[in-house]
């Protein structure tokens, strides 16, 4: 199927120096498009790709699993690395543990990490989709936390119940290795966000071993907040972090 409008994949190829952009769970590069655009302007070799499943239909993503998805971020990291002299890797929700895992990886090849509200734990309700995948296909839709009005992800308008139940799999693995993190570390956190827990952040910064690790709380975007009030922190912020190391 092909993907939609908002969906596309972004690339350039100016400068020595990498970043890596890995969107969330049923979204799209949609959601990261702005933000890698203004790292591109900023002087980076950019690459946001497309993750398998996404961005054409929730039935699809229901046919594909996490390892696609790492796979596909990974061919896009070792890309990066073959050409640039260091690689960063961004992450949203769901992105930001594709991010770690790249991280406990390669902990020789990711320069830093910036995360936005990263999910490596879910809520009650989503812990249930191992049992569940074998009664329905999807549920009610987790897009669109957006605080800011007339602003849109264009995520999917159901959630995929064995995408999701695959995603669950991909957080235990993970979890029991963020002691091999040990790169510098921004977070950025909502202090309102529908979707994923705040246990998840304090889950990771608990347990990486990374000796540099900034966390900052955004008070008035919510679950998306590459797209929201606080966007443009985030970019100026991680833009600084980029040149910092």
């Amino acid at each position: 199927m092909q993907p939609n409008a908002y969906a596309q994949p972004y690339s350039s190829d100016s400068g020595d120096v990498g970043v890596l952009f890995c969107h969330g769970f049923s979204g799209s590069p949609w959601s990261l498009l702005e933000w890698a655009q203004v790292t591109a302007a900023a002087g980076y070799r950019v690459r946001l790709p497309r993750l398998p499943g996404h961005g054409t239909s929730w039935q699809e993503l229901n046919t594909t699993q996490w390892r696609d998805w790492y796979d596909c971020v990974s061919r896009e990291f070792n890309q990066l690395a073959a050409h640039c002299s260091k690689v960063f890797v961004t992450g949203l929700s769901m992105g930001g543990a594709l991010a770690l895992r790249l991280a406990e990886k390669h902990p020789d090849k990711v320069a830093g990490l910036v995360l936005v509200n990263p999910a490596v734990q879910a809520k009650l309700v989503s812990r249930a989709a191992p049992l569940l995948q074998h009664f329905v296909g999807s549920v009610k839709a987790i897009g669109e936390d957006i605080a800011a009005p007339n602003v849109l992800e264009h995520a999917y308008n159901r959630t995929p119940v064995k995408a999701v139940a695959s995603m669950l799999k991909m957080w235990t693995d993970v979890r029991a290795c963020l002691d091999l993190v040990v790169c510098p570390v921004l977070l950025f956190r909502s202090l309102q966000d529908h979707v994923v827990p705040a246990a998840s952040s304090r889950t990771i910064l608990t347990h990486i071993s990374s000796d540099e690790i900034t966390e900052r709380c955004l008070e008035r975007s919510y679950h998306v907040a590459t797209m929201d009030y606080d966007k443009q922190q985030i970019f100026d912020e991680s833009l600084a972090f980029f040149a910092a190391h």
